[in-house]
């Protein structure tokens, strides 16, 4: 079951909130973080996807300090516009929004609440597992977390990323390992986006091992 919902964060702001419930009592909540390309069909997917596994999934709508309702696909104009989101975003304002979902996940399950994010929620991810509470922190191909190598994660973390990525050198990785070799770091056949099957980059075993791999943790860590 699926619906959205309206989250406050602490400096006011109301965002929307994408929230998939598991059939039965969930075994933990999980706060699943956008690309750029806001609460997208591909996004959604992830939540449900989750929720089948037993979690409350929650999908906050980083973009609506922005824009509200933003949904874009991964070509032509759509690309461009995600695009011009970008010198916008306050990692800031973000992570109260994120902070805002792991409330609504701890307070409507009585449970764990983890986080799970893709691109540039791949690198929010990041930055919630060292300044926020969730218990478990999940990352795909988070381009910018090299650039935050000094903040230091509270939680356990995976990363997944993908050899063929030509956004993410792999020195960025080293460099992350290097300075936090507690965290989890996997490799992947595949580019950038390959979890999502409505890239053109999607590759489906890389997806599929990437997944469970991530499931396997979350279920460690918050069930």
């Amino acid at each position: 079951m699926s619906e959205y919902t309206t989250l406050k964060a602490a400096d006011g702001h109301e965002l929307s909130a994408y929230v998939a419930r598991p059939q039965g009592e969930p075994i933990a909540g999980l706060v699943v973080v956008q690309e750029i390309f806001g609460i997208n069909a591909h996004i959604r997917s992830v939540a449900d996807g989750y929720a089948k596994d037993g979690f409350l999934a929650v999908a906050p709508a980083l973009f609506d300090r922005y824009e509200r309702g933003v949904e874009l696909r991964y070509e032509g104009e759509d690309m461009q516009k995600a695009m011009t989101f970008l010198p916008k975003l306050d990692p800031g304002k973000a992570l109260a929004d994120i902070a805002a979902a792991l409330d609504f996940a701890k307070t409507s399950t009585g449970e764990k609440v983890g986080v799970i994010g893709y691109c540039f929620g791949g690198t929010m991810v990041w930055l919630a597992a060292a300044r926020l509470n969730p218990a478990a922190a999940v990352g795909y191909y988070g381009g910018n977390i090299a650039n935050y190598t000094a903040e230091n994660p509270k939680v356990p973390v995976l990363l997944n990323f993908g050899k063929q990525d030509t956004h993410i050198p792999a020195a960025d990785v080293e460099k992350v390992h290097t300075a936090h070799p507690e965290v989890e770091i996997y490799w992947y056949d595949g580019g950038h986006g390959f979890n999502c099957d409505a890239r053109a980059s999607y590759s489906p075993e890389a997806a599929r091992e990437a997944r469970e791999r991530s499931l396997a943790f979350l279920k460690k860590h918050l069930a």
